[in-house]
């Protein structure tokens, strides 16, 4: 008899097959002596569409809703059909005895296999295998301590009903509002809230009103002093008279009144988890959540050099210290042979610092595997994540960096100055940072949500020829002043949301409510905020692909119509306490300290206040996006919508579903300013277009590129090309597109 595996994706299937001896390849799985590796290709199976409990809900009518079935129907996916069917002949096939889950070991993951089982109507003895890398040692131990399946049926559980719950909500609101509204309006417990964030914080930019403020600075002796207020303690102050007064003191000495020497310890950043991670390659390179993620799935899936992605915790498990050493040994290539080196000839001490099992619940933090790197087989954005997760690794097994802190403080016109340096003593982790790094981590540098009316001062950072004099004062000191001078400065507003600071908003969403409740701030720190970090990346497409927000460089901002959507959807729904108390009830569920049908009954209940609510709401929706021009297959005046990609029209009936492309934004660099230019028209008349005033004909900019040289080569181009078509013909709208396009406004 043999085992079959069921992986989640082909290519984890092919390592757990070479692995297991798996030689004799077929179209949907490889089979060896004893067992047969097969795969999902991400969910076979799903719940059904509400068309499929009846002819009445093939019609959006809100005399139809709420849509509440009662036994719930699983479909297989069409697009992925003939792989689950391969998948159910071997499930059923004599020499079979039992099956393996080897689906990603989370709640997605579970939910992934036994669907697939259970749409099959498979009752064969379950296993699971349960592993945070896909390296050979990894599955091989796996294999080893194969656990029941049954272990994980709560996990299960809680999966369905999440599915379950966000399928009810999600749907009846969705089609309430926009059968009510009579425009396509989509809505649910993550996406939402998630919106309404974005809303908050525009407001908060759109009401904030910049002040002036002071500071005042003091040289003396080769040094910078700043002025310190004696009361707040902070180097700013709105009051630009009181400086003044200081500046025309006659006094030109300054009284050193105390010197403080401390010595200190600054220990690295800690461990990435999936959030801090998507938020440092947004804020270094510019990279969004969905691809970051994607490349770590690469990393973790093919190059097999990082664990798992998906993960919430920013610690490692006390059982993983004894493979700390040849982890580090295998990434010991290139510029990080060096710092490896040096670390791995002494005795590493995993301490609490970065080893702490109550702080990892499914998986640990990422890091590299016991795999051999080959840095020259990864593309470059590939080698930027790998990059990020390495050096942050090897600054966790480093020792901490040493430095003094020197605090001089003196008198000047009865007014207190001060002057600041730190002499690093010895760089610690910091040496695994080359000098192009800057505010290494995210505990380094200010946050740019964080920014207050009126920041204290940090102190005046001297440098080293100002830091070896700081060093030989002395109390009682009088130091002649050579120079006065008055600074002055903007309070700012809080920066706008970028991919990355949203991510973190999501993670931490009660920091950016305006309304300060510790009680729901402390539910959604516990439940781990908006989404999971396996959606988040998701839900930020979804918003951008339905046009209720949009990227203006690398700025997000709401659009109209997620505006209009916020003012008439039910408070319940744009608040992140819903998600916490649904996030609270699943992982009672996964415990299986909980009912999951006690949950969904409740539901069940909140869906049909919430219909009854938007049904007797007085709210009305206005496109005000509609141009001139008129959609050549229907008639109907277009709307205008900035797409990810660039400007497009869009037909505003749904069931006609034309658009068109009005420009496109490219790589393409102008040769006067050096912005990226947007690609307008079609055929020949396509030019590029710059907001600097630029335009060049397309035709005239490839000569230009031919004489100058490009990097570029035709294949490039072509695939370029290709994908700029693929892009066109895709759905505008990826939550609900399929039933929008059925729906007769």
């Amino acid at each position: 008899m043999k085992h079959l595996v069921i992986a989640e994706k082909p290519s984890v299937a092919r390592d757990i097959a070479r692995v297991l001896g798996c030689g004799q390849k077929q179209n949907s799985y490889i089979e060896g002596k004893e067992y047969v590796v097969t795969w999902a290709l991400g969910h076979l199976v799903t719940l059904a569409d509400p068309e499929q409990y009846g002819d009445r809900y093939k019609t959006w009518s809100m005399d139809t809703l709420p849509i509440l079935p009662g036994n719930w129907k699983l479909v297989v996916i069409k697009q992925t059909a003939r792989q689950y069917h391969a998948v159910r002949d071997l499930l059923f096939r004599k020499d079979i005895s039992d099956v393996v889950i080897a689906t990603d070991a989370g709640r997605e993951g579970e939910l992934v296999a036994r669907w697939i089982l259970e749409k099959a109507g498979c009752r064969k003895t379950l296993w699971r295998l349960w592993i945070s890398s896909v390296t050979d040692k990894a599955i091989r131990e796996g294999f080893e301590h194969l656990r029941p399946g049954k272990d994980y049926e709560p996990l299960f559980r809680a999966a369905v009903a999440r599915a379950k719950a966000d399928w009810v909500v999600g749907i009846n609101a969705t089609r309430a509002m926009t059968c009510r509204y009579n425009a396509q309006l989509s809505c649910g417990r993550v996406q939402t809230p998630t919106l309404s964030m974005i809303a908050a914080r525009e407001e908060e930019i759109r009401k904030f009103v910049p002040r002036i403020y002071y500071g005042l600075k003091l040289s003396s002796g080769g040094a910078t002093f700043t002025w310190i207020d004696s009361g707040t303690g902070s180097g700013r102050t709105f009051d630009r008279d009181r400086l003044e007064k200081i500046r025309r003191s006659p006094e030109t000495e300054l009284l050193i009144t105390e010197v403080k020497r401390k010595s200190k310890k600054k220990y690295p950043p800690a461990l990435y988890d999936l959030t801090t991670l998507q938020r440092e390659a947004d804020h270094r390179f510019g990279f969004s959540a969905r691809m970051t993620l994607n490349i770590l799935q690469r990393l973790y899936e093919e190059h097999k050099v990082l664990t798992y992605p998906r993960t919430d915790s920013r610690w490692l498990t006390g059982d993983m210290a004894d493979t700390l050493r040849e982890r580090l040994e295998a990434c010991a290539v290139g510029p990080y042979r060096k710092a490896a080196a040096a670390i791995a000839r002494k005795e590493i001490h995993p301490d609490r610092s970065f080893v702490d099992d109550s702080k990892v619940s499914d998986h640990h933090a990422i890091i590299p595997t016991e795999q051999f790197v080959q840095l020259d087989r990864m593309s470059n954005d590939e080698r930027k994540i790998y990059d990020l997760v390495v050096r942050r690794f090897l600054a966790v097994l480093s020792p901490a960096c040493e430095y003094t802190d020197l605090s001089v403080t003196g008198t000047f016109g009865g007014e207190r100055f001060q002057a600041k340096a730190s002499v690093i003593g010895k760089e610690g982790w910091r040496e695994v940072y080359d000098a192009g790094w800057q505010n290494i981590g995210d505990d380094f540098g200010p946050d740019p949500d964080d920014q207050a009316e009126l920041p204290h001062m940090s102190g005046m950072r001297a440098d080293a020829h100002a830091a070896e004099m700081l060093a030989g004062l002395r109390t009682e000191d009088r130091l002649p002043v050579s120079s006065m001078s008055i600074t002055e400065g903007k309070t700012k507003p809080p920066a706008c949301f970028t991919e990355g600071t949203l991510i973190a908003a999501m993670e931490d969403p009660a920091r950016y409510l305006p309304q300060k409740d510790r009680t729901l701030a402390r539910t959604l720190g516990e439940t781990g905020g908006l989404g999971t970090v396996a959606t988040r990346a998701d839900i930020i497409e979804k918003l951008l692909g339905s046009f209720l927000m949009e990227k203006k460089g690398k700025e997000l901002h709401i659009t109209s119509k997620g505006r209009q959507l916020l003012s008439l959807v039910p408070a319940d729904l744009k608040s992140p306490e819903l998600t916490a108390q649904w996030e609270t009830r699943l992982k009672s569920i996964a415990q299986g300290k909980e009912s999951d049908k006690e949950f969904l009954a409740e539901i069940e209940d909140y869906t049909k206040s919430l219909i009854r609510e938007i049904r007797e709401s007085s709210g009305t929706f206005r496109h005000d996006n509609l141009t001139r021009r008129k959609c050549p297959e229907c008639g109907k005046l277009m709307l205008e919508v900035n797409g990810k990609h660039g400007k497009m029209l869009v037909c505003q009936d749904r069931e006609c579903g034309f658009r068109e492309t009005i420009s496109r934004r490219t790589n393409a660099r102008c040769p006067v300013c050096h912005k990226k230019m947007d690609l307008v028209g079609k055929g020949d008349a396509q030019k590029f277009v710059c907001s600097c005033g630029y335009r060049e004909k397309l035709s005239s900019f490839q000569e230009r590129r031919k004489k100058q040289g490009s990097s570029a080569n035709k294949r490039d181009v072509a695939a370029y090309m290709r994908k700029q078509s693929k892009e066109a013909n895709e759905p505008i709208n990826n939550a609900f597109a399929e039933a929008f396009k059925n729906l007769k406004l």
